[in-house]
């Protein structure tokens, strides 16, 4: 499968074709923001998506590359596989590589049930079934995605050989909705408010961050495996995240590599809560040192199994 045009490249070609437009003396006005709309879409119509059914439901997503581990991109809450496009077919080179649309995002099915971790981790477990995807995998968890990885990891640690997350969402997160500024505490309310009037919606991931929370915390210990934390430092507006917030979340960043003792940090310097975005390398490069210490890992384990069999 061929790598999609870079959306800088695209974007300079539209500038050009536009300015040169105009030089020509056209009197049909250019509209830049929609012909930059357009290579966006251009450009994810590149990521051949496809749908299939399991006992869940429908899903919506995308594979490439072959060989293991296999990596599972994670989408942050409500995220659409698209958030990817500039890590995903890097990592599939030398790897099978699948991201994809939790229920209630893009063309996957609305969700039936409500979609806490355990629940979604479920049904992304039918999914890696039926795509015929088998473990190891290496898990790369963006934002609330990094708590189904946590989670995952402790559920089902035979099926996981490394963790990547990408700003992850920290369980004690949680105390950070009660300290943000009112504008952002108003917002969510009201957003709140209008997801209880649709049967759908009301089921939707972040009403049960909580019930996540609490069984990460009820599950087993995170597994003694290769983990690497991801953290954006760029800082937000204060009204976004007030100092006292953005303090919590350092910290809790900081935390994350506690899980295991084969764990780093790395601080990507120029991004904020979408590393993938702003600094995509980084996450490539932290997704192949995270395969590679896998498979030292592993065969570690299995010259032990031996010795001690």
């Amino acid at each position: 499968m061929h790598n999609p045009i870079p959306l800088e490249l695209v974007s300079e070609l539209v500038k050009y074709k536009a300015k040169e437009n105009l030089e020509g003396g056209k009197k049909k006005k250019i509209n830049i923001q929609r012909l930059m709309e357009f290579a966006r879409r251009c450009i994810m119509k590149q990521f051949l998506k496809k749908k299939i059914r399991v006992e869940s439901g429908v899903f919506e997503y995308v594979l490439s590359g072959e060989g293991s581990p296999s990596v599972v991109l994670i989408n942050g809450g409500g995220g659409p596989i698209e958030g990817w496009y500039k890590v995903f077919y890097e990592i599939s080179k030398e790897n099978s590589v699948i991201a994809y649309n939790r229920f209630g995002v893009g063309k996957s099915d609305k969700p039936s049930s409500q979609q806490d971790g355990s629940t979604i981790i479920k049904s992304l477990r039918e999914l890696l079934n039926a795509t015929k995807l088998r473990p190891p995998y290496v898990l790369v968890g963006h934002s609330l995605g990094g708590l189904y990885a946590n989670l995952f990891a402790r559920q089902y640690p035979d099926e996981v050989a490394g963790v990547v997350l990408l700003d992850s969402s920290h369980p004690k997160d949680l105390v950070i909705n009660q300290l943000q500024g009112k504008f952002i505490q108003k917002l969510n309310k009201m957003f709140g408010i209008l997801d209880s009037f649709s049967k759908h919606r009301k089921l939707d991931e972040v009403h049960f961050v909580k019930e996540t929370v609490s069984q990460i915390e009820q599950s087993n210990s995170f597994p003694d495996i290769p983990l690497i934390v991801v953290s954006g430092s760029k800082k937000p507006p204060k009204w976004i995240m007030p100092d006292k917030v953005y303090k919590i979340r350092s910290d809790n960043q900081q935390d994350l590599i506690h899980l295991s003792k084969k764990s780093k940090q790395i601080v990507a310097s120029k991004s904020g809560h979408f590393p993938q975005f702003s600094e995509p390398e980084i996450v490539i490069n932290a997704v192949l040192e995270c395969i590679k210490l896998s498979l030292g890992n592993m065969k570690e384990a299995e010259i032990a199994g031996r010795i001690f069999k």
